[in-house]
């Protein structure tokens, strides 16, 4: 695999081999920043997948400002977020299809993950867009602060505080008693 300044340059030209690297290295990532944005997975993927077609259709006019590249696909991803909020404020979830096949062999360790997902999910939907990128990016992708503060075009200090003031809201979301970083490592991790 080449470098990804190189794959990005090389995407720029229009390869699409560098397009589907770039896409394969990112888009796990994406997804699951979204995934705890949105009401279902189904939603999430569908966004997954706008923010890859924008990625390919503005991929020329990108510049290297110094950031990650994923800093860009983040700020895309949050871009259509917000539109996604606008478009959706008045829907109801979906509910889960009575014919669902799955392939786990523990359906209740599955379920009960599931359900501390959709906790989380609901705690995090109750806190402000700038938290939930921070909490999500910070705790559940494991990015280090500098490339958090470039996803969010703010500085390290800035994102400290943020994310002190984020983990405290949350705290109070899930009415946990300080024990939201382990919480969210826990049920992102499994």
């Amino acid at each position: 695999m080449q470098p990804e300044s190189a794959l990005i340059a090389a995407a720029r030209q229009g390869d699409r081999e560098a397009i589907s690297e770039l896409y394969e290295a990112h888009v796990q990532a994406i997804f699951r920043y979204i995934a705890y944005r949105v009401e279902s997975d189904v939603v999430a993927e569908d966004l997954t997948s706008e923010v890859f077609l924008r990625m390919v259709r503005n991929i020329a006019t990108y510049q290297d400002t110094g950031a990650p590249f994923a800093a860009w696909l983040y700020r895309i991803a949050a871009n259509l977020l917000t539109d996604h909020y606008r478009q959706n404020r008045h829907t109801s979830p979906d509910a889960l299809p009575e014919d669902l096949v799955t392939d786990e062999t523990d359906p209740f360790g599955r379920a009960a993950k599931a359900a501390e997902r959709d906790i989380l999910r609901g705690a995090l939907q109750t806190l402000s867009p700038d938290f939930q990128t921070l909490l999500i990016l910070r705790f559940m992708e494991g990015l280090p602060i500098a490339e958090v503060a470039a996803a969010m075009a703010k500085s390290e200090g800035a994102v400290r505080v943020m994310q002190h003031r984020a983990l405290k809201a949350l705290a109070q979301a899930l009415g946990a008693d300080g024990k939201v970083r382990s919480y969210l490592r826990g049920v992102t991790n499994g």
